[in-house]
């Protein structure tokens, strides 16, 4: 058997038919799109309909799509606009289980003097919504919160906090990087100023994101220099990939109503399968308000990183939280704000599926993954105690 790749949330595979519309770009059609002859005006049109097919994945207006080259510049980007447009404001609210794109850059402007509130989510990992509206005030100046958590799956409310934040006339950002293309998202029911989204979370390549900007609303460049994105994103455009993102885009809203059913069937059987198998196994987050493709399962008394390399000489591919925090030993901050037990944090393993899973690659992890849990158990003398 080929890899089991169960690592979405992490990047997912190009797809074949947006590798196809991407091609050309490298070859034939070398154009720069900004160029005034004919040959850079095909690039140029082509672009347009890829800025056409991200908007319609959204809900949204073509004019209000920036492409950027992924979901950590649209977030900064979107941070420092709405600082930028709102000087004298020096409060800025997140929340405690933020992709490190937004955690990171929070923290470091608490360094440069903002007020940061940092709002808690309880043990399923939902938001304190009643902690997040109290702190709202006069000085706010952007408030943004996750569509869906890249580890646990677990859903906000965005379309409630965007409406509460907009009626206190404060910014609202969400971090969509998960929920696009996994749930349905319609910019016209969710009045959010700005979102950002990744390509590479929904089979488009990697290097190429988008910030969706509301009209109206006040923005200020990130990037300055030529007048690319109507003047708003400086620097040559990076075709091949806005084109295939359009491709995925379209693709991926095609294939909303798969993901919501078979996607989540084979999520759900793995799920129950492995915590029928397996003692001391836990579901970390919310069984109900998550994403389809997504589960996060605790093993106690196990390390996760251990788990994950037995994993891996079986060619099955998952994660222990963020591919963009898999460097440190420390267990997921997600996890700790939840208050999962330390048992179970440090042997918690996120499993997120893609269109392209099959039911076969399921029944591998459910056959292969207990015995793996048993030996490594036998191996620690935590569990000996706990057996005591």
């Amino acid at each position: 058997m080929k890899p089991v790749y169960v690592d979405n949330n992490a990047t997912s595979r190009v797809a074949p038919e947006v590798l196809e519309e991407m091609l050309p770009y490298f070859t034939e059609r070398y154009g720069n799109p900004s160029s005034m002859h004919s040959f850079g005006g095909h690039v140029d049109r082509e672009i347009k309909l890829a800025r056409e097919r991200v908007a319609g994945l959204i809900g949204a207006s073509p004019s209000e799509i920036l492409f950027t080259s992924c979901g950590t510049e649209s977030d900064n980007t979107a941070i420092r606009a709405a600082l930028v447009s709102n000087p004298d404001k020096k409060h800025i609210i997140t929340s405690r289980v933020e992709h490190p794109a937004i955690k990171n850059l929070f923290e470091n402007l608490a360094k440069t003097g903002f007020r940061v509130t940092f709002v808690p989510v309880d043990n399923k990992g939902l938001l304190d919504l009643e902690y997040l509206y109290r702190h709202l005030d006069d000085d706010t100046a952007i408030v943004s919160i996750m569509w869906a958590n890249n580890e646990t799956g677990v859903i906000f409310p965005v379309e409630e906090i965007a409406q509460t934040v907009k009626e206190r006339g404060i910014v609202f950002h969400t971090d969509a990087v998960q929920a696009v293309g996994k749930v349905p998202v319609d910019m016209n029911k969710v009045p959010a100023d700005m979102l950002s989204l990744s390509g590479h979370k929904l089979h488009a390549p990697k290097g190429i994101g988008v910030l969706y900007i509301r009209k109206g609303t006040k923005f200020s460049p990130f990037l300055i220099g030529g007048h690319q994105e109507s003047g708003r994103r400086a620097g040559t455009e990076n075709v091949a990939s806005i084109i295939g993102l359009g491709k995925a885009s379209e693709m991926a809203l095609y294939n909303l109503d798969e993901t919501e059913t078979r996607i989540k069937n084979l999520r759900d059987k793995l799920e129950k399968s492995l915590i029928k198998t397996v003692p001391n196994s836990m579901i970390n987050g919310d069984m109900d308000k998550r994403l389809p493709n997504t589960t996060s399962i605790g093993f106690e008394f196990v390390e996760g990183e251990a788990i994950l390399l037995m994993m891996n000489e079986l060619e099955i591919c998952a994660s222990s939280g963020s591919a963009c925090t898999s460097g440190s030993l420390e267990p997921s901050h997600v996890l700790r704000a939840m208050g999962v037990p330390f048992t179970a944090a440090h042997g918690s393993i996120r499993f997120s599926l893609s269109i392209y899973n099959t039911e076969k690659e399921i029944d591998f992890i459910i056959e292969k993954l207990p015995p793996i849990i048993k030996k490594l158990r036998e191996l620690s003398p935590f569990w000996d105690k706990k057996k005591c």
